[in-house]
């Protein structure tokens, strides 16, 4: 019904435009034939079926026009949404007529196509018109799943690098040691600087035979250690001491030889400073300056009888060498001076006695090859001669106690997959002396110093060490001294440290029928409170078991401290 009035309202419009144009055209002179060609032109016959296909395609214009507009068509259920708010588009869309190579009106470097088996060969890649509404639809919502963020601490801005203007902070090291000195920087050299004080109560620290008399004491431990920061060259200083004070003397007993001192106090120092001078890449200057102070072990024949106190010694030395590298081979040259000087012995009397014929000075070279035989591998071979001189030609025994003497041993440095790192070494050395009543001195020379990672919390050291000691003894030419120690350190927490250690040695003074076997078991306990605070407790149990007669002796020693470094 619809369709049949709108048809006949067209006609209707068609047939009266046609009848004016005829009128204008006769009123100007025109004929009846020329307005009936106006006519047929303004007004042609249908075709049948003409009507219908133009209402269809009026229709499928529309549908496409909403489909683009992705609205919904309004020849269907729903209305069309209103354009109110929505930004239109007017003209060709960018870029929409650029070529199908090279490059866009935009700038945009057009993607080649992809060329598959059959299919035929394109020149450029198709670029789609962008999207007129893109700007209109809401943008997808970007957040980690769950599990990717679910355990993530939360940083501020600032740590992320995510403050305009501010440059990305760089990730830190993890720290193998939180609790260890950081030291402070003295223009180009790291000093780090601690020290422990502590108190506690040893059982026998005469290292009586008979019976433990103990005292109680306390201790004081300085350290210093300072490290060149330099491109070439290097200097580094180690300075350790400590003094151990006791509040008990021990007076003589009337009638019996006594060879502990009335005060038995000890002070200990160790310091040596190392330098290397860079020539060249390969060349390098080596020194080394050292000073020992200490006394006599307690329960060493050494030991005069009837003395106030231990007599100190002093040993001061150094080292001048130079190392060589030829690739893989490096070749080592030093020599070295000591000069070892004692105090005189102050007597529970009054008096003092002189330790002068204890005086000596030695003089020495060393030599070492070592080769790289692979990373982490290289052994060495190392000699050394050397010249001890007395003050006195003859000692308080009336022997000459000069000689010369020397070592030779074969050994290697080494890293084992990070986890065994150390150098070991085996050898012989001996001694000649100059009184011919004094035999030559030999023996089996160890040395060793290990560090076994066995886990991340425990570490295994294990240090070996030999050496030709003087001694003041009539008829014995030396002492043979060999060291071993066990240590195992175990980290409960990073702040709780447990070590436990275990010490073996043996003082074998030749031709004298005597030998000292030295044992020593101990356990501390570590609590470290922060990097400069520490609390210290120590247990430690020592032995002394001697060949001669009423020279053993036992002793047992509990120590708390605390240590401040920095």
């Amino acid at each position: 019904m619809v369709s049949g009035r709108a048809s006949g309202l067209c006609c209707y419009a068609r047939f009266v435009r046609a009848a004016l144009a005829c009128s204008a055209l006769m009123a100007v002179g025109g004929t009846p034939a020329d307005a009936q060609v106006l006519s047929d032109l303004l007004n042609p016959a249908p075709v049948a079926g003409q009507f219908a296909a133009s209402q269809d395609g009026r229709r499928a214009d529309r549908a496409a026009t909403t489909a683009t507009m992705n609205v919904p068509s309004p020849d269907g259920d729903t209305k069309a949404p209103s354009r109110i708010g929505q930004i239109p588009t007017y003209g060709t869309p960018a870029a929409s007529g650029a070529s199908d190579d090279g490059f866009d009106s935009l700038n945009r470097k057009r993607a080649k196509p992809k060329s598959y088996p059959g299919a035929p060969k394109l020149k450029g890649a198709i670029v789609p018109a962008p999207d007129p509404y893109a700007s209109m639809k809401p943008l997808p919502r970007l957040s980690p799943p769950p599990s990717q963020g679910a355990n993530i601490a939360r940083l501020p801005p600032a740590m992320l690098g995510a403050v305009a203007g501010q440059p990305y902070r760089k990730q830190l090291k993890p720290d193998t040691d939180p609790f260890g000195a950081v030291g402070d920087y003295v223009g180009s050299f790291l000093v780090k600087s601690a020290v422990e004080v502590s108190g506690g109560y040893d059982s026998n620290p005469g290292r009586f035979n008979n019976k433990e008399r103990g005292s109680a004491f306390y201790r004081i431990a300085p350290e210093l250690l300072v490290a060149s920061d330099w491109e070439r060259h290097s200097v580094i200083a180690d300075l350790r001491g400590s003094f151990t004070g006791y509040d008990t003397k021990f007076p003589p007993t009337p009638g019996v030889v006594n060879s502990v001192p009335t005060s038995v106090d000890r002070p200990d120092f160790t310091g040596k400073i190392d330098g290397r001078l860079d020539v060249s890449r390969d060349t390098h200057l080596l020194s080394q300056l050292r000073l020992r102070i200490g006394t006599d072990n307690p329960g060493s024949p050494n030991i005069q009888a009837g003395l106030a106190k231990y007599p100190l010694y002093a040993t001061t030395g150094g080292t001048l060498g130079i190392e060589q590298n030829f690739n893989r081979l490096q070749v080592t040259v030093s020599g070295t001076a000591d000069h070892t000087a004692y105090q005189d012995s102050r007597l529970t009397d009054g008096t003092s006695t002189t330790n002068d014929d204890r005086n000596f000075n030695q003089y020495g070279g060393i030599a070492r090859v070592s080769y790289d035989l692979m990373p982490g591998l290289k052994p060495f071979a190392e000699v050394e001669g050397d010249t001890r001189v007395h003050e006195t030609s003859l000692d308080r025994y009336r022997y000459q106690r000069d000689s010369n003497g020397g070592y030779v041993k074969a050994g290697s440095t080494f890293e084992l997959t990070r986890l065994i790192t150390g150098e070991v070494s085996i050898g012989y050395t001996l001694r000649n002396y100059q009184d011919p009543r004094l035999s030559q001195l030999t023996g089996l020379l160890t040395s060793a110093s290990l560090i076994w990672a066995a886990t991340p919390l425990t570490t295994v050291k294990f240090i070996a060490n030999t050496s030709v000691d003087e001694t003041t003894l009539p008829g014995v030419a030396g002492v043979l001294t060999r060291t071993y120690t066990a240590e195992v350190d175990h980290d409960f927490r990073r702040w709780l440290t447990a070590i436990g250690k275990f010490t073996y040695g043996t003082m074998d003074y030749q031709d004298g029928n005597r030998l000292d076997n030295v044992y020593s078991v101990s356990g501390d306990l570590i609590y470290k409170l922060n990097r400069n605070f520490w609390v210290k407790g120590t247990l430690r149990r020592d032995w002394l078991e001697s060949s001669a007669v009423g020279q053993s002796s036992a002793s047992t020693v509990v120590m708390l401290g605390v240590r401040v470094q920095n």
